[in-house]
């Protein structure tokens, strides 16, 4: 991936990171994505440690969500290219029953699990579609397929973004831009343990497999709009 530049959100930590980690290990120079600013350095430390290049873009989805509108051409002005995003942000807010969402735990979802998707696509499009061969990775949830008690505030908000990427990459389908799901399964992640507190990470896959695995899949030949367990 020497001379790409890819997009990875929710960089801070987690898969996220893993992924960031992986591709700059690649050669891609990454553009790092999170609300939290320590959480960004600590993954900039770990990627110069390992020979590789990276920017921070400390930007809160909730708060900062207008920022996102000029992402691209702010990208391309800089590094003349975006070949790859790899969308891995995620908030797991309460488990409660639908009829006492809070409004406000509803609107920071969605905004964080389907609307900054919307704003990525909105932002990305042009850059993406205009690389030699750009490739859009969104992580997926089996809540989103499988509504279940308690689950309703997170899976309503990530089928939103499921819906909106399979339309997208039907929309590019003639072009060389290939965009996906991925369902990375059970990852000890901190949205994990929020989720499932009784779990023991250890017996779960870690997310530092998870990045290795997307990174061989944005290598790949994949379907449009496909939804790609690894």
């Amino acid at each position: 991936m020497k001379g790409q530049v890819a997009l990875i959100t929710g960089a801070s930590r987690g898969i996220g990171r893993a992924t960031a980690l992986a591709l700059a290990g690649a050669g891609a120079h990454v553009v790092l994505m999170a609300r939290s600013q320590g959480g960004l350095e600590e993954t900039d430390d770990m990627i110069r440690a390992a020979g590789g290049t990276a920017t921070l873009l400390p930007l809160d989805f909730i708060k900062e969500a207008d920022q996102l509108d000029m992402l691209g051409p702010s990208i391309v002005q800089r590094f003349g290219r975006l070949d790859i995003l790899v969308h891995a942000a995620g908030l797991l807010a309460k488990l409660t029953p639908a009829g006492h969402i809070p409004p406000r735990d509803w609107s920071e979802s969605l905004a964080v699990n389907a609307t900054a998707a919307y704003r990525l696509i909105r932002a990305c499009d042009p850059p993406l579609r205009a690389a030699p061969a750009g490739r859009a990775l969104f992580l997926h949830d089996v809540h989103a397929e499988e509504p279940t008690a308690y689950w309703s505030l997170y899976s309503s908000a990530k089928a939103a973004q499921a819906n909106l990427v399979r339309c997208w990459a039907a929309e590019v389908a003639r072009s060389p831009l290939k965009v996906a799901l991925v369902d990375p399964g059970p990852v000890a992640t901190k949205l994990r343990a929020a989720g499932f507190p009784g779990e023991d990470p250890a017996k779960l896959r870690q997310p530092e497999e998870v990045g290795t695995a997307i990174l061989a899949l944005l290598g790949q030949d994949f379907a449009h709009g496909a939804t790609l367990p690894i």
